[in-house]
């Protein structure tokens, strides 16, 4: 059988809200996560990145799902099956937080907004399914869970993306990095994954559609497809699911220990707090580091990552260019002995040993705005 690469086209996907605007504007779509998404447009992914670093770049994120978790018990409820310290958040708080297995291991990572009633979950869109069975066998009979039904959810990213939502939203630049909060239909977040100041804004369709082409007549603004979407947060060493994080994979492992409040690391009262508590308390024996390497060829997921000597120490979880940096960045688990920052590796690269380094992360700092 003849090996051919799928189009878009070639399977059935679903759609976004936003599905005429990425073809009015010429994107080149490809499946992702079930969906028919925009990989680029044509000023292409370098262009798209180094425009998001300087001005305010859209992202569609309405693959992504939005569910709300109602209830007195709530808190109790989730609490069991993430180790945040939710009890402490107030109204309008966003914490990053991990769905947990019995195992400690990871079944999704995602975003929880504290509301008046409830919570906010924004969850990654190839672990929708598992998440909503996830919360229906673990939520007990009083808390309400509710799935939104094909919102749009967008992100503007960007040192001027402040600047332009406040010409529609006024007083939502006041908003901290990680709050949020209602502005008539709409919920806004101070929030993003790309490393930058930005929002993400979710709607109902027709709101989001109308705000997504105001925002796009906006001469800061400029459509960005999930290839640079991937360079911005590999730049700033933020995990994805699937590639950094999966059911085989620990929060202590994967660097995120910080995402388990103090008083949960107490008290424990989680899924798979046995394993994490103990992990914290005597450590492990791999975990996820940034490298960097020299310009030349990339690593792609999977390679190996070698000692001096040529063990195999571990492998490239994710890898590519650093338009930022102008050289190959990755990250990878590696041995616990060969994670220090400065460490020397290699990485195997097209039958190549190439030399790496350890290096710290993020690899381009954080530009959140903080008071």
């Amino acid at each position: 059988m003849q090996n051919e690469a799928l189009n878009a086209s070639d399977i059935l996907l679903a759609k976004t809200p936003l599905e005429k605007i990425h073809h009015r504007l010429g994107a080149k779509m490809v499946p992702f996560a079930g969906y028919e998404m925009p990989i680029q447009y044509p000023t292409g992914i370098m262009a798209e990145h180094h425009h998001t670093r300087q001005s305010a770049g859209l992202f569609d994120v309405s693959h992504m799902g939005a569910v709300e978790i109602i209830g007195d018990q709530a808190t109790k409820a989730l609490e069991n099956l993430i180790p945040c310290d939710l009890a402490e958040m107030s109204c309008g708080e966003i914490r990053y937080g991990v769905f947990l297995l019995e195992s400690g291991c990871v079944l999704d990572d995602l975003l929880i907004t504290r509301r008046e009633n409830g919570y906010l979950l924004v969850i990654n869109a190839s672990r929708k399914s598992e998440d909503i069975k996830y919360l229906q066998s673990h939520l007990p009979a009083d808390v309400i869970l509710r799935v939104w039904e094909n919102p749009v959810m967008i992100a503007l990213q960007g040192p001027k993306a402040a600047d332009v939502l406040e010409r529609f939203y006024p007083k939502v630049s006041s908003l901290l990095f990680m709050t949020g909060k209602a502005f008539e239909n709409t919920w806004i977040s101070r929030s993003g994954y790309t490393g930058e100041d930005g929002f993400e804004i979710l709607a109902p369709q027709e709101e989001g559609i109308s705000m997504t082409e105001k925002l796009l007549a906006e001469s800061e603004v400029k459509p960005i497809g999930l290839g640079a979407r991937d360079s911005l947060r590999l730049e700033a060493g933020l995990c994805l699911y699937g590639h950094e994080l999966n059911e085989n994979t620990t929060p202590v492992e994967a660097g995120i220990a910080w995402s388990i409040g103090k008083r949960r690391r107490q008290v424990g009262e989680f899924l798979g707090a046995d394993r994490i508590l103990a992990q914290l308390k005597e450590g492990v024996s791999c975990r996820r580091v940034g490298m960097a390497l020299l310009p030349g060829s990339i690593p792609r997921e999977g390679a190996e990552v070698l000692s001096e000597k040529g063990n195999v120490i571990g492998f490239v979880s994710s890898g590519g260019h650093s338009p930022t940096l102008g050289h190959p960045i990755s990250m990878g688990y590696v041995d616990q002995v060969q994670a220090a920052i400065g460490t020397d590796v290699l990485i195997q690269v097209r039958g190549q040993a190439r030399a790496a380094k350890v290096v710290k992360m993020p690899f381009v700092p954080h530009a959140y705005f903080k008071k």
